[in-house]
């Protein structure tokens, strides 16, 4: 978890109803403020549509907002999340990209809804989007949420577990652009990338280090998913490379039984700091 010794404490992951979130920008804003929280990015996947709104919000109730996203990727043949900071959100390469790869998580959705009719719950594409907000980016949960509304599944975790998760009945892959040029489309649009939660996905390879090479800017250290010893670890790897590190709840409000961590994962104000060294050198 974050230092104690420090009156800043940011929160670099979190995620609003515009992907698999909850909250709306405004609701996780006021949440942040409640737990104490003064910086917050909002890392919505695949989507920047929070942020306009979320800074408006932000400023209200004095929290600093950095701009934020987390990118799909795909490194290996594996699924791998790219959080970007510091964007300019209203880059044109950058919301193009999104917008497209938007359709393609429609395409996925629809996929997996007619994998889980052959398998015999009918469930129709429209059950799936009544879950989503505006121009948000569809993904596993908001299926998740519709197959448990249409009585299929009692939870969230039983959607995974038995039908929509990784090489489950229904699962379908999501074409995923790559780490490397992820990295470089971030940089493009004028931010900071970072290598998210890889204790969950990269612990026992060389993946993160190959990454390291394409020029990813940092590392993902605090996470509700990492141990202490994972921390360590990435802390010590982050120092060896002259990485940034960022950490944060990866909050999303509820649905996954999530409530209590907003507040208990962050990083301090030297993290930030850090940041915007680095960005102003660039």
């Amino acid at each position: 978890m974050g230092s104690v010794d420090s009156n800043i404490k940011a929160d670099l992951h979190t995620h609003t109803h515009y992907s698999d979130g909850y909250h709306t920008p405004e609701e996780l804003i006021q949440s942040a403020k409640s737990a104490g929280l003064t910086h917050l990015a909002i890392t919505d996947h695949d989507n920047v549509d929070a942020i306009d709104e979320a800074l408006v919000a932000a400023s209200r109730y004095d929290i600093e907002l950095i701009p934020g996203c987390e990118i799909s990727a795909e490194h290996n043949g594996k699924e791998t999340h790219i959080l970007a900071y510091f964007i300019d959100h209203n880059n044109p390469e950058l919301l193009d990209y999104l917008k497209n790869f938007r359709k393609e998580r429609m395409r996925r959705a629809e996929k997996i809804v007619e994998k889980l009719n052959e398998l015999g719950l009918e469930i129709t594409i429209g059950d799936v989007m009544k879950q989503v907000k505006g121009n948000g980016s569809v993904g596993r949960p908001h299926i998740a949420v519709a197959m448990i509304e249409c009585g299929f599944v009692n939870n969230y975790y039983d959607a995974f577990g038995k039908y929509i998760g990784d090489d489950k009945p229904a699962y379908v892959k999501k074409p995923n652009i790559s780490t490397k040029d992820a990295i470089a489309l971030i940089n493009r649009s004028g931010g900071l990338s970072f290598v998210a939660h890889p204790g969950r996905y990269l612990r026992h390879n060389n993946s993160l280090f190959e990454m390291i090479e394409f020029g990813v800017d940092g590392i993902e250290v605090v996470h509700p998913s990492h141990s202490d010893h994972d921390i360590e670890y990435y802390r010590d790897i982050a120092s060896q490379y002259f990485l940034l590190e960022s950490g944060g709840s990866d909050f999303h409000g509820g649905r996954i039984n999530d409530v209590s961590i907003l507040g208990r994962y962050y990083v301090p104000e030297i993290k930030i700091t850090a940041m915007k060294n680095r960005l102003f050198k660039a």
